[in-house]
């Protein structure tokens, strides 16, 4: 399927909209079957599109699918796109360092989208998470989403990610901003069918064309069919030991948070140390704790709730969010 709004989307955008439809982790019996359609759909993203980026979060499933865009790039001579990471201001520090740490080692440019107006605000009153934010200090961009967009009528917003008004301004705001400022057409994105129930009717191309709500693009969503144990197997047969030279060629899963072979350390391998200490899902540093004390790929993944350790007050508010252009 063609894109079907030239006036609003690129006309030079041919991929096939409902790839993906009715389907789920089911639908791909091995971890090889699912690797192979991440890397088809990468390809077609950077094929398509003339000006694609990667969200990177510095989560496990962002980063699986920077691996992914990587490997796709060297082997078929494409630009490696940028990755857009959304500074909300209340990330783990571990968590940039490892963003930081690991662009360079992969020479990847990084676009910093962050809402500055918002960030400003709280640096100069020196506020820190919860503190109230006047609308009225807001600056009209801003002002116009929390009034006319999101229709929210109080006087005042709590300087926390995760709230509908503070991650709408914090992460969707400072994305869409980015998205227009860098002409960005194609956002490859890390989410997956299986996260959360927002996200299940997904499909790998998937598009979001109205101007109303955001820049025209359309969203490239290689991991879908990743549910989240595969999405460690992935990193420990595949991703680490391709990526660090010195980790064993027939893979290894550490047993604990200091388990790695042959000298290395937390920094050498392509995975954030927050997982090794137990957090299976990476949102703002003071509403998101541990799941438990042992590494993220040891727990009962199966049984228990990925984001549990996030706050519910977001979670439950993540359909409309993304409505309006959350990830």
């Amino acid at each position: 399927m063609t894109a079907t709004d030239a006036s609003t989307f690129p006309d030079y955008v041919d991929v096939d909209y409902d790839d993906g439809t009715d389907q789920s982790p089911d639908d791909y019996p091995s971890l090889e079957a699912m690797i192979e359609k991440a890397l088809e759909v990468t390809q077609i993203g950077l094929e398509q599109y003339d000006n694609p980026a990667i969200m990177w979060t510095g989560g496990k499933d962002s980063t699986l699918t920077l691996y992914f865009v990587k490997e796709v790039a060297e082997e078929f001579g494409y630009e490696l796109p940028p990755a857009v990471f959304i500074d909300h201001f209340q990330h783990f520090d571990e968590l940039e360092g490892f963003v930081e740490h690991w662009a360079d080692e992969w020479d990847l440019d990084v676009i910093w989208a962050r809402n500055t107006d918002v960030g400003d605000y709280v640096d100069e009153n020196g506020l820190e998470p919860g503190d109230d934010i006047p609308i009225e200090s807001l600056s009209e961009h801003n002002q116009q989403h929390v009034r006319n967009i999101l229709e929210y009528e109080e006087d005042t917003f709590p300087f926390l990610l995760d709230t509908y008004v503070g991650n709408h301004l914090l992460k969707t705001v400072a994305l869409n901003d980015a998205l227009e400022e860098y002409d960005i057409d194609g956002v490859i994105s890390g989410v997956r069918w299986d996260e959360q129930e927002a996200r299940a009717d997904e499909t790998f191309f998937s598009p979001r064309h109205d101007p109303d709500i955001y820049p025209p693009h359309d969203r490239i969503q290689p991991i879908l069919q990743f549910a989240e144990r595969d999405v460690w197997d992935t990193f420990w047969n595949y991703v680490v030991p391709e990526t660090v030279p010195e980790f064993p060629d027939d893979g290894y899963v550490p047993q604990s948070n200091d388990d790695l072979p042959n000298g290395l350390t937390h920094e050498d391998v392509p995975i954030s140390p927050k997982y090794f200490e137990g957090f299976r899902s990476l949102g703002s540093e003071v509403s998101t704790e541990k799941a438990d004390e042992e590494p993220a790929w040891l727990q009962d993944l199966e049984d228990t709730t990925e984001r549990a350790g996030r706050a519910q007050d977001k979670e439950d508010l993540m359909e409309r969010l993304r409505d309006l252009g959350y990830m």
